[in-house]
């Protein structure tokens, strides 16, 4: 069981790859949507494990536009991103299905948007605030996508946690 864990989230690793080719802006991909999928359908330390890779992935793509320290601060909040995530919707769809996707789909845009961008003012300096808008944005996208994908597959895949 441990070796189809392993190569499934392998595939999510790849899937975040493929998507952070598809660009919304810059650096700014796809490349969640894999992470958040990979979360509903294998659960939060899956899932932080792909949001973490999938950046690093974008990241290297894109020649590590705000260089490697700082992309490995992201890559941390993004495991951080797809784990919170991951919880609030296994806490919430216990009592109600659609409160579990706002409220998840919330803590998601929360965190890979506006906590992270103010997380980096520091390092970064103020300049990184005009990234907020398109982060979110972005955020949004990539948990629409993978709840719309997660909604039309079969039971036996929502079930590899």
């Amino acid at each position: 069981m441990k070796i189809k864990k392993i190569i499934i989230l392998a595939f999510f690793i790849a899937l975040s790859f493929i998507g952070a080719n598809i660009k919304i802006a810059g650096s700014i991909a796809f490349d969640s949507t894999a992470g958040f999928l990979g979360t509903l359908i294998m659960g939060p330390f899956y899932g932080a494990v792909i949001g973490a890779f999938g950046h690093l992935l974008s990241a290297a793509i894109s020649g590590f536009p705000l260089s490697l320290p700082v992309h490995m601060i992201i890559m941390v909040d993004m495991a951080l991103t797809m784990f919170l995530f991951g919880i609030t919707y296994k806490f919430f769809i216990k009592s109600n299905r659609l409160l579990a996707i706002i409220i998840s789909s919330a803590a998601g845009v929360l965190i890979n948007g506006p906590v992270s961008v103010f997380m980096l003012v520091p390092i970064i300096g103020k300049a990184v605030l005009a990234m907020l808008p398109l982060l979110v944005l972005a955020a949004a996208l990539n948990i629409l996508v993978a709840y719309l994908v997660y909604k039309f597959l079969p039971g036996s895949v929502k079930q590899w946690k």
